[in-house]
């Protein structure tokens, strides 16, 4: 260190510690420096260079788990005397304090022997329990069914969750909870096995378990990845039946599990269980399809590239979300269980944490806007009384409670501010957290609720870190996860680990060799791999090389060698079944967007940014080009008398010498698939201590934070290293929402104190088998729930500040004492609703089933949409507008609805979820498609926590679509519900109601169809006054008259004396000369007959040229009709691909580019339609022309006289028109004006906006 350890540099040089000591003779400095602090300044500074620097050094110097030798400068003289020195030190030291009486962290220092000893214990667990012995992935005998090879019959044992008195004991309660999770994980593989075995040649469209079935499956390659050996297997999608769109699709998702069978076997004796490793899009978009595997075993470990297999998927489950919280629970069972007389026992006397009993003062100032009276307040004698706090009474009681109870519950109904709470109780812990007090430990169920929470807390906490999955959130969580963290300032890992990453790398080179005999290439096997094994002697090794020598060659193509040679005509090439794209076949539907599925997989943990949809690690490719011509006659009896009776090979006939070279290749690839599976398995012990290698170098940062967050599946994943980190303190948001074992699996050994946030009367924890849901399993019982009515004393908040009053009315049911803050009272009404901001549109349309058998009603869709399309029409943004279904079905027939609506073509991310997706959120105007429509049955709408969901998610306007009448027989919450709606004003009818902005007259919408005649307004013509004044002749519209273009004729006189041939908009003016004016013509006030005919390009328009708009007649690709370019100032279209084509073709070219054209074939469009309209452009103003000025044959011409007409002057900037008058000769001719019809065709209207090729497309619809 240089200087002398003195009391005015001790401080500096404890800061500096660790860049010092670990230079030159650390162990003396470190020594010195210690010592120092123990006994001249204080414990507490002496601890914190402990726990931050010598268990930092011991990171970096120890090997992990299973190291012969560690990969260190450091010698085994001085790992030895450091671990000397921390026996030393905290052996002759008694317990530290903290200054506020607390232990301190010395007797924790050593958290990567805890890391090794959780590890140690979770790999030896006893065996006195069956269910503690059973391996992390399932068995074939769990999934399969399979004992001795024979399939077995019977029901599966399954345990009840008890939900309304307490277990018996912590085993009983670990054990059922561990057996229901399984048994969700399991059973849903476990059917579609045994219905691929009842049904051989099944095809996915007729699985009633949803199965997904791959077949002409083949092993191509190997992976030694760091996490173990992954085999990538390809595989023909041929009884999918459907082209599958893999960047939007759940299957083969990383972490699902999948089962194999023989092509030839059927899952009768033979089931293969793996898990998804990475499915990488550039595999899957190949033919054929390509995905990476982990066998659950080395055991199962198959590597042969001939034998071909049958690969089945359950789509309704996802282990991965269960494997890592079952290993927690069997590690919990010899471990001491914090909470337990509360959890298990159900005790409700709760007393305070075990911390803040031994230092009740607390600084509670930070949410109060005059801190100076609330420092050192006892919060276990008398909470004070508080003003000046934004919290409400509820919240006030709610956070007393989470700071002064171990176990802390507090339930948040809709909008009434749970986050808030929980951020504010985390600003008060933080502020009375010490120097060597652990993280508080933050968890939620979802990402996005998760990247929310610490959003909040990163306003006054920048320590936090953010462990596992993926985030949103680029600003301010990405730079907060531990993945970044590392990146951007890699920890020094030198040491750690190094052993077995050589150790990894060695091993991996041993098994590439092994696998040589089958790594791709043109050889048979040879007779030197043959002789080694033992498979032929070495006389007969000797025959093949004599007549080698004499009949030189080989008898297949390609192949040479003694065995080619020796086989002629009876080696053949090995063929795999056949691989053909799927491509003209109909598209799968859509299971989710990409950022959803991303978002899945990262919820269950099944990937991490460091390793997200990657397999790093040595590749194999593996191929075995041939195979023998042989007869299923030739047994192997047969043929190994053959090999033992001929030491000269070539004295065995041909016609066996096939059969021979197949009975060699599968002894040969069983020899080698022995040794590689012993191989493996030590190859999964070097994995394991590769994590722990790895988490001993995240310790290190994570010792840094205040706050880690993670979700409730990585409360599981990650519990060796977390629990290393003794964390006390433990707070999970949307607990009512996690399914109780997640919750029970953040009970680490140092926990003193649990907060449970959420709301048991909204959604519950999700599970894959629906039968376990509900009595007598009640698996998606949550522990909160649980716990709360079982009489645990909780806290619920009671002021929303989400919905207006009148939405609030609709959940009052459910919440009956829930009252409004102040700020709901005043939200903005819906536009176009005339005040209407709730409303339940009943119908009787039929519902139907999808390929999928979700529900779906198309009828309903489509009174949606256009309900959406009006909405926008009325300045509602379209990110302010959620639809929200109970169905996938319906989710997905709205949202493709919503894409290709011609209205709608603006490039728009829009909202449509499904329920169970959209708790914690909310918009401004919800509409809720329910879709069931039939006698008695409704479904997931019976739900009442789904349907709390539902109703609770709107702020200003809430619109609902179904069958009240169903909904009354079916539900008592439903019959209520619409009780409620139906109080005046009532609420509840068979149209629904939309106010005109501008006249305000009603309209009442009944059916669909309805909305063709609907433009945003009523039926109203507008007659208003455009800017260049002529009279808008659309329906009535709720937008600007500044936003439209006239597209009717111009016709200002021009100085030659003609009048302009283009249309109003267009500039500049054109005359039939030709001559244009070098500065552009002004728009003349000149008012045209309404009634002047023109042409009718299309030949079958509609009376009303309103609705033949509405309808969809005429299209454009890309572009919306006349309504989508008459938004007012909110709704200009953005990213729109502007693209023309002929009027005939217009819808076929819109069902091509809803499908999603290419940029080559628009571009080609454009060309081709802006020419065509140009010429059909030209031939109309010709025609017209022609009619107006040289018409029927005049009368006589009258006595000469002088002819008075107006025309018009320049229009002044204010829009005024002024007049001249124009002497014509008498004998000359005036343009006729048109007959006059009923019918009239209304000119279309353009958004400013709008590019020149829309303009020129659309003039094909003058």
């Amino acid at each position: 260190m240089g200087s002398p350890i003195t009391a005015t540099n001790a401080e500096a040089q404890l800061d500096e510690g660790w860049e010092v000591v670990t230079k030159g003779n650390w162990l003396n400095e470190l020594t010195q420096l210690l010592v120092y602090h123990v006994q001249k300044v204080n414990r507490v500074a002496a601890t914190k260079l402990f726990t931050n620097h010598v268990s930092a050094y011991s990171t970096s110097s120890i090997s992990p788990v299973g190291d012969q030798q560690a990969e260190t400068v450091k010698t085994d003289e001085d790992s030895e005397m450091n671990e000397d020195l921390l026996e030393r030190l905290t052996r002759s030291q008694p317990k530290a304090q903290n200054e506020d009486g607390g232990e301190s962290m010395v007797s924790d220092a050593r958290h990567i022997d805890g890391i090794r000893e959780y590890f140690d214990k979770a790999n030896n667990l006893p065996t006195d329990h069956s269910w503690l012995t059973l391996p992390e992935l399932p068995t074939s005998v769990e999934v399969g069914r399979l004992k001795k090879g024979k399939p077995t019959v019977g029901e599966i044992p399954v345990p009840v969750n008890k939900v309304d008195s307490p277990w018996s004991s912590k085993q009983e309660y670990l054990q059922s909870h561990y057996e229901l999770l399984r048994e969700d994980g399991v059973a849903s593989l476990r059917e579609a096995v045994e219905e691929i075995r009842a049904k051989p040649e099944l095809m996915e469209k007729d699985s009633q378990e949803h199965a997904a079935i791959y077949e002409n499956v083949y092993i191509s390659g190997v992976t030694f990845a760091q996490r173990g050996i992954a085999v990538r297997v390809e595989f023909s999608l041929r009884r999918a039946g459907k082209m599958i769109r893999w960047e939007q699709s759940k299957r083969l998702t990383s972490g699902t599990l999948v089962a194999l069978t023989p092509a030839a076997d059927m899952f009768a004796t033979v089931c293969k269980v793996a898990v998804v490793a990475a499915r990488p899009l550039v595999g899957l978009q190949q033919v054929p399809p390509s995905i990476d595997i982990y066998f659950n075993s080395s055991e199962e470990l198959e590597i042969d590239p001939q034998k071909k297999w049958l690969m089945v998927e359950a789509r309704s489950g996802f282990f991965e979300a269960q494997r890592h919280t079952l290993r927690a629970l069997q590690k919990m069972s010899c471990e001491c269980f914090p909470l337990a007389q509360h959890i298990i026992d159900l005790k409700g006397q709760i007393p305070a944490p075990n911390y803040i009993q031994e230092q009740p003062l607390l600084d509670v100032s930070a949410i109060m806007s005059d801190p100076t009276n609330y420092i050192d307040i006892n919060v276990l004698d008398q909470w004070p009384e508080i003003s000046g706090s934004n919290l409400d009474d509820s919240q006030l009681t709610a956070l007393r409670r989470i700071l002064t109870k171990r176990l802390a519950i507090v339930q948040g109904p809709p909008g009434t501010g749970k986050t808030h709470v929980s951020v504010v109780a985390m600003k008060v812990l933080l502020s009375n957290m010490s120097g060597g007090d652990p993280p508080i430990i933050v968890a939620a169920q979802t990402n996005h609720a998760l990247d929310q929470l610490l959003r909040h807390i990163a306003v006054f906490e920048p320590k936090f870190v953010r462990l596992g999955g993926r985030t949103a959130d680029q600003l301010v969580i990405k730079p907060r996860t531990l993945f970044e963290i590392k990146r951007v300032s890699p920890p020094n890992s030198k040491g750690s680990g190094g052993a077995a990453r050589k150790a990894r790398r060695t091993l991996a080179q041993e098994m590439t060799k092994l696998l040589d005999p089958l790594i791709e290439g043109k050889e048979p096997f040879t007779a030197e791999v043959l002789q080694s094994l033992e498979l032929i002697s070495e006389t007969q090794v000797k025959s093949l090389i004599e007549h080698a020598e004499n009949w030189a060659g080989a008898s297949s193509e390609g192949a040479v060698g003694l065995i080619a040679s020796w086989l002629e005509s009876y080696l053949i090439p090995a063929t795999k079944g056949s691989y053909t794209a799927n491509n003209n076949m109909e598209a799968e539907e859509v299971d989710l967007e990409f950022e959803q599925l991303k978002e899945t997989e990262a919820e269950a943990g099944s990937i991490d940014d460091d390793s997200f949809e990657l397999l790093r690690g040595e590749w194999v490719s593996l191929a075995e080009p041939y195979t023998g011509r042989g007869s299923s006659s030739h047994t192997d009896v047969k043929i190994e008398h053959l090999l033992k009776e001929h030491q000269d090979l070539y004295r065995i006939h041909p016609m066996y010498r096939g059969s021979i070279y197949s009975y060699l290749q599968r002894k040969v690839k069983e020899e080698i698939l022995k040794a590689f599976r012993t191989g493996a398995k030590e190859y999964d012990r070097i994995a394991k201590n590769l994590q722990v290698a790895k988490w001993e170098v995240d310790l290190g940062i994570l010792r840094g934070a205040r706050i880690i967050g993670m979700t409730t599946t990585g409360l599981s994943k990650y519990r060796p290293l977390v629990a290393s980190l003794k964390p006390r303190v433990v707070l999970i948001e949307e607990a009512a929402e996690t399914l109780e074992a997640p919750v029970t699996a953040a009970c680490f050994e140092s926990l003193q104190h649990l907060i449970l946030v959420g709301d048991h009367q909204q959604l519950r924890g999700h599970c894959a088998v629906q039968d376990l849901e509900g009595p007598p399993f009640n698996l998606d019982v949550s522990g909160f729930e649980r716990l709360v009515t079982n009489n645990i004393d909780f806290s619920q908040l009671t002021r929303q500040r989400r919905m207006r009053p009148e939405i609030r009315k609709i959940i009052s049911p459910i919440y009956e004492n829930l009252q409004d803050h102040p700020c709901v009272e005043d939200r903005e009404d819906v536009p176009g609703m005339g005040g209407i901001n709730s409303f339940f549109y009943t119908h009787t349309l039929t519902e139907s089933n999808d390929d999928a058998m979700s529900k779906r009603n198309l009828d309903e869709a489509d009174m949606v949409i256009s309900f959406f399309d009006y909405l926008v029409y009325n300045g509602m943004e379209v990110k302010d507008i959620t639809v929200l279904t109970f169905y996938n079905g319906q989710r997905k027939r709205i949202l493709q609805g919503l894409r290709t609506h011609r209205n709608l073509q603006g490039g728009y991310q829009f909202k449509v979820a499904t329920v169970d997706s959209y708790q914690g959120e909310e918009n401004e105007v919800v509409i809720l498609s329910l879709v069931r429509n039939n006698p008695h049955e409704i479904g997931f709408l019976k739900i009442d926590n789904r349907v709390c969901v539902a109703l609770s998610r709107a702020r200003r306007g809430f619109y609902l679509f179904g069958n009240d009448k169903l909904l009354r027989r079916a539900s008592p919450l439903w019959k209520k519900v619409l009780q409620v709606m139906e109080e005046e004003p009532r609420r509840v009818g068979q149209a629904l109601p939309i106010t005109c902005t501008n006249h305000h007259k009603k309209t009442l919408i009944k059916y669909p169809s309805e909305w063709e005649h609907v433009n945003g307004g009523c039926k109203t013509r507008c007659e208003g006054s455009l800017s260049c004044g002529h009279r808008c002749i659309l329906a009535c519209h709720p937008f600007d008259h500044e936003t439209v273009k006239c597209h009717q004729l111009c016709k200002v006189v021009q100085e030659c004396g003609h009048p302009c041939l283009e249309l109003c908009h267009v500039r500049p003016c054109r005359c039939k000369c030709g001559k244009r004016p070098h500065i552009p013509s002004i728009p003349a006030q000149l008012l045209i007959d309404l009634s002047t005919p023109a042409p009718d390009l299309r030949g079958g328009l509609p009376s009303d040229p309103l609705s033949g708009l509405a309808s969809g007649a005429s299209a454009t690709p890309g572009e919306p009709q006349q309504q989508s370019f008459l938004r007012g100032r909110k709704r200009v279209q953005k990213n729109m691909k502007p693209g023309s084509i002929d009027l005939i073709e217009g819808q076929q070219a819109w069902g091509a580019y809803a499908a999603g054209g290419h940029r080559e074939a628009d571009a080609r469009l454009r060309d081709e339609a802006l020419a065509a309209a140009k010429e059909e452009q030209q031939k109309q103003l010709d025609e017209e022309m022609a009619q107006a000025l040289f018409g029927p044959p005049p009368p006589p011409p009258p006595p000469p006289t002088t002819v008075t007409t107006v025309t018009t002057s320049p229009r002044g900037d204010d829009g005024a028109d002024g007049g001249d008058e124009h002497t014509t000769p008498a004998g000359e001719e005036m343009p006729k004006k048109r007959k006059s019809r009923k019918t009239v065709w209304t000119p279309l209207l353009f958004h400013e906006g709008v590019s020149s090729g829309t303009e020129a497309s659309l003039l094909d619809l003058r």
